[in-house]
């Protein structure tokens, strides 16, 4: 299905959108990273338009075909949070099933405190509420590489060595165990990968998936998710790198929530597990979320 593209300027930045479908019933995505392309989450979900949703994602600021500036001041979640909101109102949108991946995760979650009504549902994969309680699980899955490799990691990073190859060997073994465990990765997937922009992810993440020392380390909105009204479905990996201890703690605070753990997945289910995956989440959308009032 050819996507309608669209220009949004935020900030006096270009946005690039793409919607398929049409209607009221719009499912906005926001992918991870920063920094990372939309491709690996729009791609997958296309097929929604076919079901009769309208289906919206964007390249967020500094990355894919949007702008990149070099500004460092620009790469933080209260800003993006405006850009989302910008996006919406951009593209005449009402309200929305919103539609988090990883750090997408994060900042729907900020959005959806910020911005309540308009959030018809909010559906957060492979995300968390909590980075210093994600930063415990982490560590839990370095320290099963072993002693030493985990002395290694530590020594590079106290170095600031993040690009030595045994380094890098270290991550790519968690990329895999933890990130998407395909023997083979998606194309959409390697799209996004290999165009991702490193600065704002350095400066609101780390230098990769499993070290968070960037300005997003501390958030946590825990405390404030039981402020949440919409229906919310929690998705995750048994062994993803934000993994079922973190859909725990967003459930247990979320009044109209449950989660559903894919138990051969990591980080992209639908990629890995495409055919439980995306029955669960037509299912959310369907009958627990219901179609968003014209």
């Amino acid at each position: 299905m050819e996507a309608q593209i669209n220009n949004i300027s935020v900030d006096g930045y270009n946005i690039v959108t793409y919607s398929y479908g049409s209607g009221d019933n719009t499912v906005l995505l926001l992918n991870g990273g920063p920094g990372l392309p939309c491709d690996y989450l729009r791609d997958p979900h296309i097929y929604l338009a076919n079901k009769g949703y309208k289906v919206v994602a964007f390249d967020q600021l500094g990355c894919g075909k949007s702008d990149r500036p070099e500004d460092p001041n620009l790469w933080s979640i209260t800003r993006y949070v405006e850009e989302v909101e910008t996006v919406r109102k951009g593209l005449g949108l009402g309200k929305i099933h919103l539609t988090g991946s990883s750090w997408g995760g994060w900042l729907s979650i900020e959005y959806s405190l910020t911005y309540p009504e308009h959030v018809h549902s909010l559906i957060l994969l492979n995300t968390c509420g909590d980075l210093p309680h994600l930063t415990t699980e982490l560590n839990r899955m370095r320290n099963a590489l072993g002693s030493e490799t985990e002395a290694m990691l530590l020594h590079h990073e106290a170095e600031k060595s993040y690009d030595h190859p045994e380094y890098q060997a270290a991550i790519t073994i968690l990329n895999y165990r933890h990130v998407c465990r395909l023997k083979e990765w998606p194309r959409s997937l390697l799209a996004s990968v290999d165009d991702w922009n490193m600065g704002p992810y350095m400066e609101m993440q780390g230098p990769n998936e499993f070290l968070y020392i960037g300005n997003l380390k501390d958030w946590n909105r825990i405390d404030e998710m039981h402020n949440f009204k919409m229906p919310c479905l929690i998705i995750t990996g048994t062994h993803d790198e934000i993994g079922p201890a973190c859909a725990a703690r967003m459930e247990k605070v979320i009044p109209n929530s449950r989660v559903v753990v894919f138990p051969n997945s990591s980080h992209v289910p639908f990629y890995e597990e495409p055919d439980k995956y995306f029955p669960v989440l037509e299912n959310f959308l369907e009958n627990e979320a219901g179609p968003i009032p014209r």
